[in-house]
């Protein structure tokens, strides 16, 4: 695989370099200087480029996803090895939902989304629910969409699942923390 292949598309690439910045931006005033911030600004990254290679290719790269995983815990292991069981955690069981239908039916999920929600658990801890929660209904109201718009036959098309998952990565990293408080104080699941 070329280099090139590993970047957005060449459109695309100013784009994608000025939604980065704007994010590491975001990252820095939402969480200050910290782990968070550079866990975040990491990820941003990841999903940005994620998403638009996912659009045009139909692939989400190993080569970006793993060491994106490696950079994830490296991180928590110096500056929050605290948070380090609840992100594996969170890791597994995100992956391990999406596991199950890309098992069941390749051909509607691939293996990289599976990977790319698993990276995102590493980075996201328990916020991974939020971001996986946002990403699936993104994903069914855009296929709600094209239905609407082609009629029943448009049920055999496919769409990247990819940027349905980066957008529910951006909630869940800017909002996923407070959304989880809401949802946990509103349904006495809180301990305490």
């Amino acid at each position: 695989m070329g280099a090139d292949r590993l970047l957005p598309p060449r459109p695309l690439r100013l784009p994608a370099a000025v939604a980065v910045a704007a994010l590491w931006v975001a990252c820095v005033l939402r969480f200050g200087l910290g782990p968070e911030t550079l866990l975040g600004a990491l990820l941003a990254a990841l999903l940005v480029v994620v998403s638009l290679i996912d659009l045009e290719r139909r692939i989400i790269p190993n080569v970006l996803v793993g060491p994106a995983a490696a950079a994830a815990l490296g991180i928590v292991l110096v500056l929050d090895p605290a948070s380090l069981p609840e992100r594996i955690a969170s890791a597994v069981l995100a992956g391990g939902f999406l596991l199950v239908p890309a098992l069941l039916r390749p051909s509607g999920m691939g293996m990289g989304d599976v990977k790319l929600v698993g990276t995102m658990g590493l980075f996201l801890g328990a916020s991974v629910a939020v971001a996986l929660l946002t990403g699936l209904v993104a994903g069914v109201a855009a296929g709600a969409a094209i239905m609407a718009r082609r009629g029943l036959g448009a049920r055999k098309a496919t769409v990247p699942f990819g940027p349905f998952l980066a957008l529910g990565g951006l909630v869940g990293l800017f909002a996923g923390d407070p959304l989880l408080d809401a949802y946990l104080d509103a349904s006495d699941l809180r301990s305490g």
